[in-house]
């Protein structure tokens, strides 16, 4: 390349594209400061305050000079933490040398998929899923394996459809649970028939993405498949963080459990990426996961409470339908009634993406596309946010669906 020339962009960079939650909400923040007036329903965080507890230690470890590189995987306490948080949730017992902290929980899927994947490695993911798993595994130059889960199946992957993905070159199954987008979670004789499959194909390994654990709102434990099926430990990696748990989104931390190689591989990528994390941030970890729990319930009834409520809403609006989530705090209703209909200014509604931008710039109201998650003709809507808000922003929809028409 000559001193004149434009840098090369790698391959994998052409192969990914940037997540469409970030890109909905940068668009958000855009308009809002244009003086529009915008209600987000696209931001996956909490919209509570961390609890004092926990920024009480983060401000303890700053004044007691705790701002030095911690070991890669995380200080021993936040370790021993998150050991006795599996161990007393979870059923399930790690050692020291099995633990990773990172950046998010993003960045230890990410981690271990860096360290697992090659070029023709598959991946199942089902969908709808995370927008960053399929982009995750196409960096890491694997080929993501989508497994569409329907409506009908309550957008769950089945057995069924498990066996039948499974090749050869498939080496992870994503399982995210509960689910974003839809909330779906996967009961104890669920996993236990997954995990069936999964015995009969030693070569195929299992991430768990754990992080909406807590949000569960029949008030149950999410079984583990560790705890479910043993065997599968040496091949499973689970994957949480206290983001969504304890809103905690800024503090960028999260965790992984699984076998010690695999780990120890996750590790070494982080050693020569971003080293450690945040010092203050693992001190606030610790004692989310140490310390007074009351907030989990709270924050969980608050988000049932939202969740009925929009979920009434949506299913009062012509065009649109909406299944109750079992968990996590977004809606995930149909907008398949709308596609096809023109709006006053003249335009048909072809897509999903279409209402998304219809209902943008006629209601101010900002979602996003379920296209972006796996699934056409659907929209995610965060109910990580006011009642009030919630509500006006469904006023603001069914008066602008009422508007549209067909021809």
């Amino acid at each position: 390349m000559s001193s004149a020339g434009a840098i090369a962009l790698a391959p994998r960079v052409q192969r990914i594209k940037p997540s469409p939650s970030m890109v909905a909400r940068e668009r958000v923040r855009q308009l809002q400061a244009e003086g529009r007036d915008v209600i987000d329903l696209t931001a996956g965080e909490p919209d509570l305050d961390t609890p004092k507890h926990i920024r009480d230690a983060a401000a303890a470890a700053l004044e007691a000079g705790e701002t030095r590189y911690t070991p890669v995987n995380g200080t021993p306490a936040l370790r021993k933490a998150i050991i006795a948080k599996l161990a007393r949730e979870n059923g399930v017992r790690y050692a020291m040398n099995e633990i990773s902290v990172g950046g998010g929980a993003k960045q230890v899927i990410y981690n271990a998929l860096a360290a697992t994947l090659g070029a023709g490695d598959e991946v199942i993911v089902p969908a709808p899923y995370w927008v960053s798993y399929p982009d995750m595994v196409e960096a890491c130059d694997g080929t993501p394996v989508i497994v569409s889960c329907g409506e009908n199946a309550r957008f769950k992957l089945s057995a069924e459809a498990l066996e039948k993905a499974i090749t050869p070159k498939t080496r992870w199954l994503i399982l995210n649970s509960p689910c974003n987008p839809t909330g779906a979670f996967y009961s104890a004789a669920e996993i236990a028939v997954l995990a069936e499959v999964l015995l009969r194909h030693p070569h195929v390994a299992v991430m768990t993405d754990d992080i909406y654990e807590h949000i569960r709102f029949d008030g149950e434990a999410t079984p583990c498949i560790v705890a479910a099926e043993p065997r599968l430990r040496t091949r499973t990696l689970l994957v949480n963080g206290v983001s969504k748990t304890y809103a905690m989104t800024g503090f960028r931390l999260g965790y992984g459990a699984g076998p010690s190689e695999l780990i120890a591989a996750m590790n070494t990528i982080q050693s020569q990426s971003t080293s450690c994390t945040s010092a203050i941030s693992q001190a606030a970890a610790t004692a989310a996961l140490e310390g007074d729990q009351g907030f989990v319930t709270e924050a969980r009834e608050m988000y049932r409470r939202r969740r009925d409520r929009a979920v009434a809403l949506l299913n009062d609006i012509p065009g649109l339908s909406c299944l109750p989530p079992d968990g996590a705090f977004y809606v995930f209703p149909s907008c398949a009634g709308l596609i096809g209909k023109t709006t006053p200014e003249g335009k048909i509604l072809k897509t999903d993406m279409d209402v998304v931008m219809h209902f943008l710039d006629a209601a101010g109201v900002a979602v996003i596309d379920g296209t972006a998650y796996g699934m056409s003709s659907y929209l995610r809507m965060s109910i990580a946010t006011s009642l009030p808000k919630i509500e006006e922003a469904c006023t603001r929809l069914a008066r602008t669906c009422a508007a549209l028409r067909y021809g």
